[in-house]
């Protein structure tokens, strides 16, 4: 048996392989794609027999045509296909064809991110789309605002509580925690965030040696918001009791219900008690691409950080997201010099090593899907992306509210509608089950007020109002069964 080449490398050989298993795997995939279902149904145990094989480490190897042979028929077809319009369970979204490309390049080439020497041309880019964003957001660049790529939006909150925490124990407290590790009286620090806000926070918290009482869940009003009186509140009779407010953090479209937490209201407590204010948008910051509902998240300019995720609204496969902050020196918290990576001398003749402001050392090159996704779409498409999910979502919600089988639960801020079937908590756990085995349907499943509720996450533009009316008309029909 002729070994396929290790590498793409200018051999000849190396590059017909190349092309070859490149074209072979794009081929079984598409086919792999026979319906418009979402998933084939397997359950847990089913899948489990489905990928047996004999050896995961064989003895000797079976080449890739053996390797392909066995993916085509066990495992490809059982993969989630995100790209269904059968698909809205999570902020999981489908993939643009133009940002899987830029995956294929940016594998292919496996540029590491941490100093300018691994990826030249990728860090260039990094800063270029960083430099972008600040200005999309609002952040003046020019003026030190600054922004990494993280691989999420837990990574990029926990950056941002990083450099918040840092920050203010710098200046108000003159405590420098780099060096000295926590101050004495850490457990009297507090952040607060929505009742509903996502769980990065406390487990933040508890990385950081802070504990999950430093986090100060502030109630939501009707609209799923944070209450901004109680938020208040909180943080005057934590001043009186002696403890030491550092952050907010407003949630720009929560997990399950898309709400969207007033930053121009939380913007003026915190200047009022000088404490940083984070944007976790990282579902809500693809809403700026939309000409006609980017008004929705106006004041992100008035936070000191904000996540921004690129694996739910903008469509790019996973992972890709980042942190932006308004004072790019705060990144220095995260910053620690090394003699083989990024070298002061380098630095200073221009060589950019971004390590410097990561919690990563190595680091894939996720900026490329965004550049490329937004070079092919322009702002014409992705304002209509954007908004058709948008304007899916206020549909959803109306047919509901008129139809007495089905309560829901908020109105929709951005794409997500969280409602249930009249019946009880059995009906629609029932539900969700029999939609994903029985009818490659994947929905989302959560608990609002105590109940159990089901929840459309519609991401993909292709979702017609034609599609959801049979998808609101099965379940209905499953409810009785």
């Amino acid at each position: 048996m002729k070994k396929t080449p290790l590498f793409l490398t200018n051999e000849k050989d190396a590059k017909d392989a190349y092309c070859r298993i490149i074209a072979q795997t794009a081929n079984a995939v598409v086919a792999s794609i026979a319906d418009d279902s979402a998933y084939s149904g397997p359950t847990p145990q089913q899948l489990k027999e489905l990928i047996k094989v004999d050896d995961i480490l064989p003895k000797n190897g079976l080449g890739f045509q053996n390797v392909m042979e066995c993916l085509s028929k066990q495992i490809l077809p059982n993969f989630l296909r995100t790209s269904s319009t059968n698909y809205m369970a999570h902020l999981h979204c489908p993939a643009t064809i133009e940002s899987i490309a830029a995956e294929l390049i940016l594998s292919t080439f496996n540029q590491s991110m941490d100093s300018w020497d691994q990826s030249p041309v990728a860090t260039e880019i990094e800063l270029e789309v960083i430099k972008m964003l600040c200005s999309l957001y609002g952040f003046n660049y020019e003026q030190g605002a600054d922004g990494v790529f993280t691989s999420g939006g837990s990574q990029s909150n926990q950056t941002a509580i990083i450099l918040a925490r840092d920050w203010f124990c710098s200046t108000k407290l003159n405590y420098d925690i780099k060096k000295h590790g926590l101050p004495e009286n850490f457990r009297k620090l507090r952040m607060y965030t929505s009742k509903i806000s996502h769980f990065s926070m406390e487990k933040t918290a508890h990385v950081l040696g802070l504990g999950y009482e430093s986090v100060v869940k502030v109630p939501v009003d009707a609209q799923k918001r944070m209450d901004i009186n109680i938020l208040t509140s909180l943080i005057e009779n934590d001043i009186k009791c002696g403890n030491i407010p550092f952050l907010v953090v407003a949630t720009i479209g929560t997990t399950d219900f898309g709400s969207i937490d007033s930053v121009s209201k939380i913007a003026q407590i915190c200047q009022r008690h000088n404490i940083w204010l984070h944007a976790d948008a990282a579902y809500g910051s693809g809403v700026v691409l939309s000409e006609k509902y980017k008004n929705r998240i106006a004041g992100l300019d008035s936070c000191d950080s904000i996540t921004v995720d690129f694996h739910k609204m903008f469509l790019q496969p996973i992972s890709s997201s980042a942190v932006l902050v308004k004072n790019g020196s705060t990144f220095e918290a995260l910053t620690i010099h090394v003699d083989y990576l990024n070298r002061t001398e380098d630095e200073e003749d221009g060589y950019t090593n971004l390590v410097d402001k990561s919690l990563q050392t190595t680091r894939r090159f996720d900026a490329l899907k965004v550049w490329v996704a937004f070079q092919t779409r322009g702002k014409d498409g992705w304002s209509k992306i954007i908004s058709t999910s948008m304007e899916n979502a206020d549909y959803l919600y109306e047919k509901l509210q008129k139809d007495d089988d089905f309560i829901v639960v908020t109105k929709p801020e951005i794409s997500s509608v969280v409602f249930r079937l009249k019946g009880g908590d059995e009906i629609n756990k029932k539900i969700r089950r029999k939609l994903i085995h029985e009818h490659g349907v994947v929905i989302g499943q959560t608990v609002s007020d105590n109940f159990v509720c089901l929840k459309f996450t519609l991401l993909n533009p292709l979702i017609t109002h034609t599609k959801i009316d049979s998808l609101v008309e099965l379940i209905r029909k499953l409810g009785k069964i």
